[in-house]
């Protein structure tokens, strides 16, 4: 079984760095910043084996029979 820290065994995505402004009276306040990471399920490959991959890459499996 193929398992990866937190990345999508497909495509290759991982966490992503993610920060927002908040309007406050007149100026922007800048808020901290906060990990995001992907959507990851577990899921059997059509090789047979089963991997960690993202809900987009499950999508685009289903749509293309791969």
């Amino acid at each position: 079984m193929i398992i990866m820290a937190k990345q999508c065994s497909l495509c290759g995505k991982k966490s992503t760095m993610v920060g927002h402004y908040k309007k406050l009276m007149a100026s922007y306040n800048p808020t901290g910043k906060k990990r995001k990471y992907p959507n990851l399920q577990k899921t059997t490959l059509p090789n047979g084996k089963k991997a960690l991959v993202c809900t987009k890459c499950i999508k685009t499996m289903a749509k293309t029979g791969v």
